[in-house]
């Protein structure tokens, strides 16, 4: 089995998304947000953004790696980059390609651009997302891989700016995956999920990040999203229902803040990046 370079930087072909104000309603209250304008659906939560360009995701995938492969993918890290919020009535185009693998001894890591426009050809967000392959080395590395957003472990000598600790609860991933448009059996039957390796159902990564886009978006940006710019993380490992998480920010920048989420002593969101753009 080969990684097969032709199939890098081969566009999919165009997804269209129609975000109406009962799906931002049913993501927000999906992830347990507080903040009153995604509980209203008026502008998108960040993370939603992965909702419209959902159907992008494994497409290029399957032009490069053998498909004999595809159980054993694993999402490894997500990085948004946002233009401005997704609103209701906004019609979405969005395409992927993957731009770059990398072989390792433990696996291979792959990464997956994808776009998301408007109609009319606005850009609204650009994402990076990162897959690994557990226990194939592709031996080779070719293209390009996503942008870093590695911590700066200097920061751990200052205190943090800020410290949330949320709550999952037990019937997340049920409400999560139908109003994410995820249906992946480890986040809902418990016999698939510990078949899988897993000592249970565990949380969506996505739904994951998105509670830590809110606790980011309520401590230092005023609950604002249009002020989040850059969003981005590496899962290291999975979440129960069930479970509190703790996530810290730092400040490492004039826009920029660091932050890591743990469940007890375990990291489980880490390299985690957050771009707040200034008042103005």
């Amino acid at each position: 089995m080969n990684f097969d370079p032709e199939g890098l930087d081969r566009w999919t072909g165009e997804n269209r998304f129609e975000v109406t104000r009962e799906r931002i309603i049913a993501y927000a209250e999906a992830t347990n947000d507080p903040i009153e304008e995604h509980r209203a659906g008026d502008i998108a939560p960040p993370v939603f953004a992965i909702v419209p360009v959902f159907d992008s995701l494994l497409e290029p995938a399957v032009e490069v790696m053998p498909v004999e492969l595809i159980p054993r993918v694993v999402h490894g890290e997500q990085d948004f980059v946002f233009y401005r919020p997704i609103r209701p009535g906004d019609k979405l185009v969005s395409r992927a390609k993957m731009i770059g693998w990398e072989g390792l001894e433990n696996g291979t890591r792959s990464a997956t651009y994808i776009e998301c426009r408007t109609e009319g050809g606005e850009l609204v967000n650009e994402q990076y997302v990162t897959t690994f392959v557990r226990k194939f080395n592709a031996g080779e590395t070719r293209g390009t891989l996503a942008p870093g957003h590695k911590f700066d472990e200097a920061l751990r000598g200052d205190a943090p700016v800020a410290k949330v600790v949320q709550h999952v609860d037990e019937d997340q991933t049920f409400r999560y995956s139908p109003a994410s448009g995820d249906p992946m059996p480890i986040h809902l039957d418990e016999e698939i999920a510990k078949m899988s390796g897993l000592p249970g159902i565990i949380a969506h990564g996505l739904c994951t990040l998105a509670f830590t886009s809110w606790a980011v978006l309520t401590e230092v940006a005023d609950s604002r999203t249009e002020r989040l710019k850059r969003l981005a993380v590496r899962f290291s490992k999975p979440v129960l229902p069930g479970q509190d998480i703790s996530t810290q920010i730092w400040r490492s920048g004039t826009e920029a803040y660091a932050y890591e989420t743990k469940v007890g002593d375990d990291v489980v969101v880490k390299d985690g990046l957050a771009v707040i753009a200034e008042e103005r």
